[in-house]
């Protein structure tokens, strides 16, 4: 597992980028891209974030989706809603995965996926 380092520049497909400038918009916290194509996942990319409450993420999914339907592209599997906290937004070749801190925790998918490379996103300004 590896973490990228503070100021290099990482490159991701156009939609993953748009996703995740979409969830800091949000305000989402402690972004991170789990690059699961080294472990030969079932898709290419997780992005993970946190929002502090369940209106926030909420609020995060609906930036998302939206950002990226602007582009035409919609998800092909929604889970999770307001009172799970976290949702799932399956695009087939990345996976958003937004958690109450309690949920991301609980999951810990950064562990569960630990061959995969980490990305910490640094906080958008």
């Amino acid at each position: 597992m590896t973490a990228a380092r503070k100021g290099s520049v990482r490159r991701f497909p156009a939609q993953v980028q748009r996703a995740i400038d979409a969830a800091q918009g949000r305000k989402a916290g402690d972004v991170v891209v789990l690059d699961l194509r080294p472990a030969e996942g079932f898709t290419d990319y997780f992005v993970i974030a946190t929002g502090r409450n369940v209106r926030q993420i909420v609020a995060i999914a609906d930036a998302v989706r939206d950002a990226l339907a602007e582009r035409g592209v919609k998800p092909a599997h929604v889970e999770g809603g307001d009172k799970t906290g976290w949702i799932l937004l399956d695009y087939f070749d990345f996976i958003i995965h937004i958690f109450s801190p309690e949920a991301r925790s609980f999951y810990a998918l950064e562990r569960l996926w630990g061959n995969a490379t980490r990305i910490d996103i640094p906080d958008s300004a």
